[in-house]
């Protein structure tokens, strides 16, 4: 018989090795070195005598053996992560609730597939969402109006724990026949001349304005629109530029439908935290909830990679 050197950290890698399609990110993820990474890889290929991924693909690519192992580190940690619920819920008891207040426009349709996944693995756990636009959303959580809180920038404040979920690039807009469809990337002076189509929010809230346009002391014509699909519909018309998350307009750029462009040569980034109390950290549904949000939108969004804390921004 076979002597298996398989552990979890084997399969945890494996998942997101597949998720990330990258090495780097991977090791990000499961918070190991690269080298760390590919010895892990080296060692189940040298048992087994025969390699898991195809060599010099680009995202990573999974051989027929790397496939069999995929599928059954799917079927493992699914199982591990079902028992440790339930040890949970015998620790710490079935009752509780997440109530759940976002600060940006975008947020909730990434949001709500985690939120299903949740109920249905803590059905007796009082999930909402704290509805309105606030000014100071981490005051909801010392005001037990909120459990967590959804935030672009993390703000210190005694008893709050920020958890970081993901970071993603903020693209510019521009219109299929707009002059800058030939650029390959847009520069601060590039709105100056614009009109910039924006959700509704203070300026303090938008990452165009508050990390590219303010430290170049410019300040564009303004438009807002509390939609995405009519924001875009307004760069789609040339009536102005706009600067989105790339994973909330990604089906319209797969329909060309405008044109993505980066800003600045590396790229904007902006990041999500989840803030919560600190007690309410250690409940089990509620880190059972954030790695949901983790794992469900590496999964779903396109361009979103991992999150240290503090964040190293390129």
């Amino acid at each position: 018989m076979v002597r298996s050197i398989l552990e979890l950290r084997h399969l945890q890698t494996l998942l997101a090795l597949v998720e990330t399609g990258n090495l780097s990110r991977a090791a990000t993820r499961v918070f190991l070195t690269q080298s760390a990474i590919s010895h892990q890889v080296k060692q189940l290929e040298a048992h087994y005598g025969v390699a898991l991924f195809e060599r010099k693909t680009q995202p990573l690519r999974l051989s027929p053996a790397g496939q069999r192992l995929h599928t059954l580190a799917e079927t493992v940690m699914k199982l591990v992560r079902e028992a440790e619920r339930e040890i949970a819920r015998i620790a710490q008891g079935k009752s509780g609730t997440l109530r759940i207040a976002v600060e940006c426009h975008t947020c909730f349709d990434w949001l709500m597939p985690s939120m299903d996944t949740f109920r249905e693995h803590w059905p007796q756990i009082e999930l909402d969402l704290v509805s309105g636009f606030h000014a100071d959303p981490i005051a909801l959580l010392a005001d037990n109006r909120a459990d967590l809180v959804v935030v672009s920038e993390p703000q210190p404040r005694a008893g709050i724990v920020y958890h970081p979920l993901f970071r993603f690039e903020i693209i510019g807009l521009v219109s299929r026949q707009h002059p800058f469809a030939a650029k390959s990337f847009l520069q601060p002076q590039d709105f100056a001349e614009e009109t910039l189509i924006s959700y509704p929010v203070p300026d303090d809230m938008l990452d165009i304005i508050r990390k590219v346009l303010k430290p170049e002391g410019i300040e564009p014509n303004r438009r807002s629109a509390e939609l995405t699909v009519a924001i875009l519909q307004l760069v789609a018309s040339r009536r102005g530029i706009a600067a989105l998350p790339n994973w909330s307009v990604q089906s319209y750029l797969e329909r060309d439908y405008v044109l993505a462009k980066p800003i600045g040569k590396k790229g904007l980034w902006g990041a999500l935290y989840a803030a919560t109390g600190g007690a309410v950290a250690e409940l089990a549904y509620m880190q059972d909830f954030l790695a949901m949000v983790r794992s469900t939108s590496f999964r779903n969004l396109r361009g979103v990679v991992p999150l240290l804390h503090p964040d190293p921004l390129p």
